[in-house]
């Protein structure tokens, strides 16, 4: 095996919101790859061009180490891989264990005798040892912990943030045997300035990421079930929110819609494992569903505010502002504004969607319009779906601008003050 840090020479695979900042910041120190099978995200990277917006230009540019390829063969010299795949969920809600199987089998097929893989993408408890390296004994013709080794360091990148970024987010770290997981642990403690803790296990460590967005999606849907009933009893929550959070151990949770590749995905990863073993969990499913029947609840609540204000329905015109799964970043992915739209479709109103953070072409796939400017005096309804800071800038006046002379706003995330929307979360 790999015997110090100067004999490590990495490839980072994946180059997405987790894998583009990790190989940035190994970039910075030393000679290392960034491997992406799209060769078009390679072309704008060497072109210092990153269309998540987590990396800057600067940042691209002083990453003096860091070589960007789509060629197995510019890979192959290199002994420590570290997998940055997406780990999502399919149509019955299940982990799509895909992409990792393929990264495991396109490294296993180059893996040569003292090589360790590093996986960060979110698994269940015991995905890496049960799922990934299986296929990378396979492919190779090594053997675990004896040819090879693996590791398990989750990730923890918060898209859009820029006040905690990698360096700045303590490390979960552990590898395959107590020798690989100190190196690991060792080489990731050169770019986290935060700190690192090595769990004992890779199970451990798979566990802790897994349940770190699990605590959240539960506390985000307490809140969402605490608004529901706040809406029936005609009071605002956020005024409750904000009086409760006058105590200095309330949670500072908010309502809203749950998604990205995250919060929104990874508990069905747990849930999944745990239906495996013989256990069905209940509280965190329960959380689950709540969540994912938001946007139902915001298109027919909005509906019924509509009746009630006597605008007529048939015909009518909505606009809904933010495309992205939360604000200040384009991620779309798995974003719940989808859900609001599909469901103002299905019940025939004409949507029109404005997002200053997302390029048309990113959504394309999709059946709805995304305008690229605001008309004036158009719009029946309007909702504020994500807190981008356009939408603040915007301000009431703006915003009620955008609607004919008789028209609801539906508020849900308390950009405007309460006075100036007709409905909120």
């Amino acid at each position: 095996m790999i015997h110090s840090l100067s004999e490590i020479k990495i490839a980072i695979i994946g180059l997405g919101y987790v894998g583009l900042p990790l190989a940035v910041e190994f970039g910075k120190q030393r000679d290392i790859i960034g491997f992406d099978i799209n060769e078009l995200r390679i072309n704008q990277l060497n072109e210092f061009n990153d269309v998540t917006l987590e990396v800057s230009q600067d940042e691209l540019k002083n990453a003096s180490g860091l070589k960007f390829s789509n060629t197995l063969e510019s890979i192959k010299d290199c002994n420590c891989y570290i997998i940055t795949v997406p780990t999502p969920i399919d149509k019955f809600s299940e982990p799509d264990l895909q992409p990792l199987i393929s990264a495991s089998r396109l490294i296993g097929s180059i893996l040569t005798k003292g090589d360790i893989v590093i996986f960060e993408s979110t698994v269940f408890p015991g995905a890496t040892e049960e799922i990934c390296v299986p296929e990378l004994e396979q492919l190779s013709g090594l053997i675990f912990n004896n040819d090879f080794y693996v590791g398990y360091s989750p990730e923890r990148i918060n898209p859009g943030d820029k006040l905690h970024r990698l360096p700045t987010i303590k490390k979960v770290t552990s590898g395959s045997t107590p020798e690989v997981a100190s190196l690991i642990n060792d080489l990731y403690k050169t770019i986290i300035t935060a700190g690192t803790f090595k769990a004992s296990s890779i199970k451990v460590a798979e566990a802790a990421k897994v349940i770190e967005n699990t605590q959240r999606d539960l506390n985000i849907a307490l809140v969402n079930e605490l608004a529901l009933i706040f809406n029936k009893l005609n009071i605002d929550t956020e005024e409750v929110l904000n009086a409760a959070g006058t105590k200095w151990n309330f949670l500072p949770f908010r309502p809203g819609l749950v998604g990205g590749h995250c919060i929104g995905v990874d508990p069905y990863y747990l849930t999944y494992k745990a239906q495996q073993i013989g256990y069905e969990p209940e509280i965190i499913l329960a959380g689950r569903r709540l969540n994912d029947s938001m946007a139902k609840y915001v298109v027919t609540r909005l509906k019924k505010g509509m009746i009630q204000k006597q605008i007529n329905i048939h015909g009518s015109r909505v606009l809904v502002l933010g495309a992205t799964f939360k604000e200040n970043c384009p991620d779309l992915r798995n974003s719940k504004v989808i859900d609001i739209i599909n469901e103002l479709k299905d019940l025939e109103f004409d949507v029109d969607c404005y997002d200053p953070w997302v390029n048309s072409t990113s959504i394309i796939e999709e059946d709805f319009s995304l305008v690229t400017s605001l008309e004036e005096n158009k719009y029946d309804a309007i909702i504020i779906a994500v807190a981008h800071l356009e939408f603040f800038e915007m301000g009431p006046m703006k915003i009620h601008s955008l609607g004919k002379d008789k028209h609801l706003i539906y508020d849900l995330k308390y950009v405007l003050p309460s006075e100036e929307s007709d409905l909120r979360l």
